[in-house]
């Protein structure tokens, strides 16, 4: 690795531990731009990209944290990716107003319910538990 070259490649990005909003953006285009070059990066050009991914990362688990999604979560993502309606799962749990409580998160899913929605969606049981 060519230490010169890589000090200029550090002296024109400026990587440091990135604390706002525009921190991150700038360091974003800056990686993005290595991203451009593809198979024509250079060593030194790898390890500043690594740095910046890096020092992305740090701020990106900080500060966009996501919050776990919920067994009425899933459904309700489900739901929406398929185009369904409250009453299209209404075989699912027998009746129109168990549906309404369970799709609207007034009663949790039962495990019977999670087996019938697995087989439902084509996916774990699991995931509604």
């Amino acid at each position: 690795m060519n230490k010169e070259e890589y000090t200029r490649l550090l002296a024109e990005t400026l990587p440091r531990v990135i604390h706002t909003e525009d921190e991150h953006k700038r360091l974003v285009k800056e990686v993005e731009k290595l991203m451009d070059l593809g198979e024509e990066l250079t060593d030194e050009q790898a390890e500043v990209f690594d740095l910046l991914v890096t020092l992305i990362e740090q701020y990106e688990d900080k500060h966009y944290q996501l919050k776990a999604a919920t067994p009425h979560d899933i459904l309700n993502e489900l739901m929406l990716a398929k185009e369904l309606k409250q009453k299209d799962l209404i075989e699912v749990f027998g009746y129109k107003g168990i549906t309404s409580e369970v799709i609207n998160g007034k009663r949790s899913i039962s495990k019977n319910q999670a087996k019938a929605l697995g087989e439902f969606f084509h996916v774990s049981p699991a995931l509604f538990l």
